[in-house]
């Protein structure tokens, strides 16, 4: 017997042709370093620095983490989600420079790009303050030639913010997330149907959407380690090992990806609290309430098949005093030892026992489909 997820019996999934729709056009759009490269941006001083957005650990007893990098500090090995001291630790000091965040200048220069979107076409579907999804298949400008269109958005981004950005451009979304990760920063990358199969053939699974520690695992066992290994399973081997997951990566193996450009995708969040009676007086044991939420979020975001960028601690004290501290990272968050490590992080920055602890949350939000999530490419260029 199959499982039933979301009312729908998974051997109906078995029944559900394979798609392509390859005369879609889609275009991805990916700021580089956004968050990074703005404060280059308004600071020139910083240019040649390894910027790092975070509060400066030196300055925070030592606690912080890294909300994203510029590509130097990447150089030295530092990525989202790290905590903010082990920065120190990699990057000379010398070449250092932390830059706590600034969202609403973020939010600002993300809407002055999207209004360029918006000269393009109505269907955009956003995913963050620096990526979007755009179907280019009818635009505003009647240009038929999805590359020039790409060359323009690009360099009109460029022209009136001064930023960068990569465009991944296929005939699907999946793909054209896939493709704007390859050449970054300031790439243009072209996947076109008939160069579908080949490109995934050595795709390490890995890269592929949704599989975690936990599923690759799995896949290994299964001596499954690139698309060109995915793609001889049989589907119902996949669907009765990994459920809709199954099916889906199934169809990604296969270069397809039916879901279309949603203009209005509505924002979500996942969240879980508990509150305590009587009131949380130990470190350790905030710790420990911290994993126990973050897994119970981790769960529900699987189930709903969805990640999200931003965490959200919500913290109540025992005069009814409610904090509520936030993370955005550039890596999607739907694992739970993900969610915990910057929960704690967060915390440890702002959490205050003195008056104990009367609720604790947990929340993740900027929430997308598990169909996409950042990974690096070696192939197609243009």
């Amino acid at each position: 017997m199959f499982n039933v997820l979301g009312g729908v019996d998974l051997a109906e999934w078995l029944e559900v042709p394979l798609q392509y729709h390859t005369e879609r056009k889609i275009i991805h759009v990916d700021m580089d370093a956004f968050y990074a490269s703005v404060e280059i941006r308004e600071h020139p001083e910083l240019k040649n620095k390894a910027v790092v957005i975070a509060h400066d650990p030196r300055k925070n007893h030592g606690h912080g983490v890294v909300t994203t990098a510029n590509y130097v500090a990447r150089r030295y090995g530092v990525h989202s989600a790290m905590p903010a001291a082990q920065a120190l630790k990699l990057i000379p000091s010398n070449e250092l420079v932390f830059v706590p965040p600034h969202f609403d200048l973020y939010r600002q220069v993300s809407n002055q790009v999207h209004q360029i979107f918006h000269q393009v076409t109505e269907m955009i579907e956003p995913i963050s303050l620096d990526e979007a999804f755009l179907d280019v298949t009818h635009n505003k400008k009647q240009e038929p030639n999805t590359i020039k269109l790409a060359k323009w958005i690009q360099q009109q981004i460029f022209k009136e913010t001064h930023l960068t950005c990569s465009l991944g451009i296929s005939y699907n979304k999946f793909l054209a997330k896939v493709a704007s990760d390859h050449n970054k920063p300031i790439g243009r990358t072209i996947i076109r149907p008939e160069q579908a199969l080949v490109f995934l053939h050595d795709l390490p699974i890995e890269q592929f959407f949704g599989v975690g520690k936990k599923t690759q695992a799995v896949l290994h066992d299964l001596n499954i380690y690139t698309g060109g290994d995915l793609i001889k399973v049989p589907q119902m081997t996949l669907i009765r090992r990994f459920n809709k997951m199954g099916f889906i990566m199934y169809q990604h193996a296969r270069g397809v990806d039916d879901s279309p450009v949603q203009g209005q995708r509505k924002r979500r969040s996942i969240g879980k609290e508990r509150t305590y009676s009587p009131e949380i007086q130990a470190e350790e044991r905030v710790k420990r309430q911290l994993q126990l939420i973050s897994q119970l979020v981790a769960e529900e975001l699987a189930k709903k098949q969805l990640h999200g960028r931003v965490l959200v601690l919500k913290m109540r004290n025992s005069d009814f005093v409610t904090t509520t501290k936030r993370q955005s990272v550039d890596q999607y968050l739907n694992e739970a030892e993900q969610i915990f490590k910057i929960a704690w992080q967060l915390w440890q920055t702002y959490g205050d026992l003195a008056d104990g602890i009367r609720l604790l949350g947990v929340t993740v939000t900027d929430l997308y489909p598990q169909s996409f999530e950042n990974i690096d490419l070696p192939l197609f260029e243009q």
